[in-house]
């Protein structure tokens, strides 16, 4: 395996972070930034950056979706008078609809977890208040046992029931098929998420990251490493038997 501190680890300059406040690529001076370290992109992969901000340059699509995007990160924020302070003032459910009306973007499919209909529910609302034309697609469409998919009846949440099978290829040709402009994950399973981002014609945002133990807040696990959580540093995840 890669020794990774050799390649990509950004995630090192969080003690350079905790200690000045600032690191290398973010700071006010930067005459007085501190220094690189050894395995920092800006030097190791510094062809790929302006290479990338040279695309977002252009008139392509990526590129106004680049300066969009930036244009909502300005707005997410209350400047205050007076002062260099800043206060976030929008949602992530703002933030999507902000980008998706700068964007002149209307059709809005939402890929959907079954077991948060009541939540897709709300958010068409809210989408549909602010403008905005959202279609949804629930995971379990067509609902196919999950035995048609060689799964084992032991592998199941329920061994012994009907089971459907999420379907996540159908839920982005779906959407495909409907012309959306952009796309919103809600809850889809870890996998489930990452095919429908593959088959999905139309731009992809997550809205709600599927935990069931943590509330959707899968965040709180990275918070809890002084205490309960700490035991995913130190104990290997169990798995079945040989694997």
């Amino acid at each position: 395996m890669a020794d990774t501190k050799k390649e990509l680890a950004c995630s090192g300059c969080s003690a350079v972070w905790a200690k000045s406040g600032t690191t290398n690529c973010w700071s006010g001076d930067p005459a007085t930034a501190p220094p690189r370290p050894g395995h920092c992109p800006t030097a190791t992969g510094g062809e790929i950056i302006e290479s990338s901000f040279a695309e977002y340059r252009g008139d392509s699509e990526d590129a106004r979706l680049a300066r969009v995007a930036a244009r909502v990160e300005g707005l997410c924020y209350q400047k205050t008078p007076g002062s260099t302070a800043v206060t976030a003032r929008w949602t992530r459910v703002e933030d999507t609809i902000a980008l998706a009306r700068l964007m002149g973007w209307k059709r809005v499919g939402i890929a959907t977890c079954i077991g948060l209909l009541a939540e897709t529910d709300q958010l068409a609302a809210i989408l549909q208040a602010q403008g905005l034309e959202p279609l949804s697609v629930c995971c379990k469409a067509g609902s196919i046992d999950k035995n048609s998919l060689g799964i084992a009846e032991e592998d199941k949440v329920r061994p012994g029931t009907f089971e459907p099978a999420c379907n996540p290829v159908a839920q982005a040709e779906l959407c495909n098929r409907a012309g959306t402009d952009m796309n919103i994950i809600v809850g889809l399973c870890v996998g489930h998420d990452m095919l429908f981002t593959k088959y999905s014609k139309a731009p992809v945002t997550t809205l709600i990251c599927k935990d069931r133990v943590l509330g959707h807040n899968p965040v709180a696990a990275l918070y809890g490493q002084s205490f309960y959580y700490k035991r995913l540093q130190k104990i290997p995840l169990e798995l079945p038997d040989g694997e």
